[in-house]
């Protein structure tokens, strides 16, 4: 009789044992508990995975990048700045086939340069000859020479200097099929009073090679 009355004392800490390493274990191991809890249901009814919806077919496809290179001459001129926006047009008719994209002339030499500038006052491209001949002059004040530089003549070192002050090359927007610059024309699609200058450094008559490259949307 003792020994069976000092054995339910030991079996109701078993149990008290036993619910305490459950919350313990319920605390610390939630997601554990759950996923053990609930794994005999998961065996017998596996979930079902629903299937992705559908993405409806693109009506219109990615508009496409095109590239068109070519190389034009420029008409043969002596010193001074001339307005070229119309031969480089009519060098250039894949210009229309683009709805948006850009021009970009390179002047495959070192002793003339492309520019943008003004294109209604003729006054404005000998203005700006004069202004690049006071910066760089093919002499001093007194007769004297200047640089070092003179194997074709006098005016050779200045011309290289006038190149590199404006530049090889000009990068021009293209808007559905025009120039996007201001013009006297009509066509042409926005800015104010602009046109594509060719200067030319050298005394003598050069014929000069640009290369063309456009990059953009056909129409």
């Amino acid at each position: 009789m003792p020994s069976s009355t000092n054995a339910r004392p030991s079996a109701n800490y078993s149990w008290f044992s036993f619910l305490l390493l459950v919350v313990f274990f319920i605390g610390f191991f939630p997601s554990l508990f759950n996923y053990l809890l609930f794994l005999p249901w998961t065996l017998v009814f596996p979930p079902s995975t629903p299937a992705p919806p559908s993405t409806p077919p693109s009506s219109s496809s990615p508009a496409e990048m095109s590239w068109s290179q070519k190389q034009f001459t420029l008409p043969p001129r002596s010193r001074g700045s001339y307005l070229v926006t119309d031969h480089v047009v009519d060098s250039l008719p894949e210009i229309r086939d683009y709805k948006v994209g850009l021009l970009n002339l390179f002047v495959q030499h070192t002793s003339c340069a492309l520019s943008l500038n003004e294109n209604w006052d003729d006054d404005v491209r000998a203005d700006m000859s004069d202004a690049l001949d006071r910066i760089a002059p093919e002499s001093g004040p007194k007769g004297q020479e200047l640089y070092r530089h003179s194997a074709e003549g006098p005016d050779d070192m200045p011309a290289h200097i006038k190149s590199a002050l404006i530049g090889a090359s000009v990068t021009i927007p293209i808007r559905d099929g025009k120039l996007a610059i201001g013009s006297r024309v009509t066509s042409q699609a926005t800015g104010t009073w602009q046109g594509i200058w060719y200067l030319e450094f050298r005394a003598v008559r050069h014929t000069r090679r640009v290369v063309a490259t456009i990059q953009g949307q056909k129409a």
